[in-house]
């Protein structure tokens, strides 16, 4: 059983049933934190429907948290978070700027997630 993320007739990830349940619980109670909208929209199916420009702001959003914490624990939290986000952000042609002291590590997360997000 999976848990499509969609754009269009486009399925940007097509998530195992609990991963993608577990992804978009955590996009949508981050995006109530950061008071923006999650660009994630439930479907009749199960899965979610994207809209690009609001998850471009969410992601951009929580990028900004990540990066101007000191708080480890903070940034553990909202990493995963992220980094899911970025793959998915990037495939609907969307980008954010990544700070130079980030944007390595964080690419590397990133093409390590979007391997199994195939």
């Amino acid at each position: 059983m999976s848990y499509p993320f969609e754009y269009g007739n486009e399925t940007l990830w097509d998530a195992g049933y609990h991963s993608g349940q577990l992804y978009a619980s955590f996009v949508q109670g981050a995006a109530e934190f950061l008071d923006v909208p999650s660009g994630l929209a439930p479907t009749r199916e199960g899965g979610c429907e994207v809209d690009p420009a609001a998850l471009q702001e969410f992601t951009a959003r929580l990028y900004r948290l990540y990066s101007s914490t000191n708080s480890d624990v903070l940034r553990g939290l909202t990493q995963g978070l992220l980094v899911t986000s970025l793959v998915l952000m990037e495939r609907v042609g969307g980008a954010i700027t990544l700070r130079p002291e980030h944007e390595a590590y964080l690419r590397e997360q990133m093409t390590a997630f979007a391997h199994s997000m195939a």
